[in-house]
């Protein structure tokens, strides 16, 4: 089966970042990290997700949060320099990123927003995030992500 490279894959080859192009099932019905894990057969805390958040000082920025967990609003806060912050409206996310919900990569959006990516993504040889389309994964050492998506690690839930 040929798998289309996405525009995250192209950003990540010009970089001569390795990675390896991960497809699943998709399940319209649902969308979370947890169920493609499941599809994948890995471990749900190396599959991350990517949310887009918006801050009362900074305006939009990007938490990469394993799959299984929430990412706490306080902290998110507190890291991007933020007093408050809340997720985006689901209705905004395209226009924005250019990208869909479960399909939305740390890597290749429409501009950069400042990203933050959570601390556990060290504890792995490599982690899974979506590679800019539902159905396909991106397999990529956590350094080579953060470099990829120029990311602060730190803390993002308790």
């Amino acid at each position: 089966m040929k798998i289309n490279k996405t525009n995250a894959a192209r950003l990540l080859d010009k970089a001569k970042i390795s990675y390896e192009l991960v497809p699943y099932e998709v399940d319209e019905n649902d969308l979370s990290a947890v169920h493609v894990s499941a599809n994948l057969g890995e471990n749900i805390d190396q599959v991350f997700k990517t949310l887009v958040l918006q801050g009362d000082k900074s305006g939009y920025f990007v938490c990469v949060v394993p799959g299984e967990h929430e990412v706490n609003l306080k902290l998110a806060a507190k890291v991007s320099g933020n007093k408050k912050c809340d997720l985006i409206p689901v209705k905004e996310l395209l226009s924005l990123t250019g990208y869909i919900r479960g399909g939305c990569s740390p890597v290749g959006m429409k501009k950069h927003f400042p990203t933050y990516i959570h601390e556990t993504c060290r504890e792995f040889p490599y982690i899974f995030v979506s590679a800019g389309l539902r159905g396909l994964q991106l397999k990529i050492s956590p350094e080579d992500l953060i470099r990829a998506a120029r990311a602060e690690v730190c803390s993002l839930f308790e």
